[in-house]
């Protein structure tokens, strides 16, 4: 059951390419030891306040929700999720003048898992079913749905809500579309103008990331990185997620159209093996993408690198800077070295840039994203990596946090003031 799907554009309270399409409202709150402990209540309600009612509406009667819970912690590599229901149902019904509504909720892996303090969202879908999501206190995944959704959980007791969901900071953009699509939400991409072209440019297949990333950036001719490449970064990731995704949409639909096996045999395997070939194609193709951007942007600015190249123990650092030639030169100033890893996302992986390039200290790390926690950021000082995002998205991390943050344009300077040294 996938949260989220395309709605015609007249529904009421609908913008597209904004929450709002597909989510009707939102409301977070931290969990107390009576909502999270089942040894300390057998309850299993929330409090449904008036301003949840608001999106919510007033059931006149006991009403079962389908609703998708999701478990997130910086532990798990993927979120866990689980179907079940929520009821809303008003506790006083017969009062003559009272009514004070709850949401019960069935004890699930997720319940199980929760904690005190852990964040909880409760989100209604555009469809009329729950997002129920709990992420852990203190992680990057807590930080990033409160976020995504504008909301802060430190309301104790009661819950933060917004019912708009289509201000600025609402819309869907790269970074939104990645988390949103975490908690098993699908982004359908808007309306787009160039399928007709790539259908005819590619010879309707999937072309090599190279070129595809090529293609993103010629169909926005006025971004100039030299002028400002966090926001040009920023810019072509988000252009090329949005072609490749129609263009994926054309091609997996056309494929689909074709069947798997024939009227008496369907060919499980066929398509299983097509599906993994779908989301293999996902992962892989965004971290390429990214490199493929950045070496464009330092070949724009004039800063020489290498990609890829060999160091100790056959480590292959995304980028060395000036490049692979002066790295093993050990008459080379290791001061006027630079390291940059790329990552699309950290999570624990940020670690693997550790034995990368000897020579290198600090070693710089760049990713797309949002709010990683104080406890990673920390242990990322410790061990002697500075963390680099493009400037937009230093504002869903910690104020603290910010003062340490490089951004795309402080990199580049850095670099570019090196060679400069080095009379490159």
């Amino acid at each position: 059951m996938a949260a989220g799907r395309r709605r015609d554009a007249g529904d009421q309270g609908m913008k597209r390419g904004y929450l709002s399409e597909y989510f009707e409202g939102v409301a977070a709150k931290r969990l107390s030891a009576v909502e999270a402990d089942e040894t300390r209540s057998n309850q299993h309600e929330y409090n449904a306040t008036k301003a949840m009612l608001g999106f919510m509406g007033r059931p006149p009667e006991k009403t079962k929700l389908p609703a998708r819970f999701v478990y997130m912690s910086d532990e798990d590599e993927e979120p866990l999720f689980e179907d079940a229901f929520l009821t809303l149902y008003d506790s006083r019904e017969r009062h003559p003048t009272r009514s004070e509504y709850r949401f019960y909720f069935p004890t699930t892996q997720v319940s199980q898992l929760a904690s005190e303090n852990d964040l909880l969202v409760l989100a209604k879908r555009r469809d009329g079913g729950m997002l129920v999501i709990v992420a852990e206190d203190g992680s990057s995944a807590a930080n990033q749905i409160e976020w995504l959704f504008g909301l802060s959980g430190d309301t104790l007791p009661g819950f933060s809500v917004r019912a708009e969901l289509e201000n600025e900071q609402d819309r869907i953009g790269f970074t939104t579309t990645f988390i949103l699509e975490s908690i098993g939400v699908v982004v359908e991409p808007p309306e787009e103008t160039w399928l007709d072209v790539m259908l005819s440019r590619f010879g309707g297949t999937f072309p090599k990331t190279l070129e595809f990333s090529g293609f993103a950036r010629g169909t926005l001719p006025h971004v100039d990185p030299r002028e400002d490449p966090d926001a040009a970064l920023m810019a072509w990731m988000e252009r090329e997620e949005i072609l490749f995704r129609t263009l994926e949409r054309y091609l997996i639909g056309e494929r689909l159209s074709q069947g798997f096996g024939g009227a008496r045999e369907v060919d499980i395997d066929g398509f299983m093996s097509f599906s993994l070939s779908v989301q293999n194609r996902r992962k892989s193709r965004v971290g390429l993408a990214f490199e493929n951007h950045l070496s464009h942007l330092f070949d724009s600015l004039g800063i020489h690198h290498s990609r890829a190249a060999v160091t100790e123990r056959r480590s292959k650092p995304d980028f060395l800077f000036p490049g692979a030639t002066e790295y093993h030169d050990p008459a080379f100033d290791p001061l006027r070295l630079t390291m940059l890893g790329v990552k699309s996302t950290c999570k624990d992986r940020w670690r693997q840039i550790l034995p990368e390039a000897d020579r290198i200290s600090p070693k710089h790390l760049l990713t797309l994203e949002a709010g990683i926690s104080g406890n990673q950021t920390d242990e990322m000082q410790s061990q002697g990596v500075q963390l680099v995002l493009p400037r937009a998205l230093h504002e869903t991390y910690s104020i603290p946090q910010r003062d340490w943050l490089q951004d795309v344009r402080g990199f580049t300077d850095l670099v570019v003031a090196r060679q400069q040294a080095d009379g490159k």
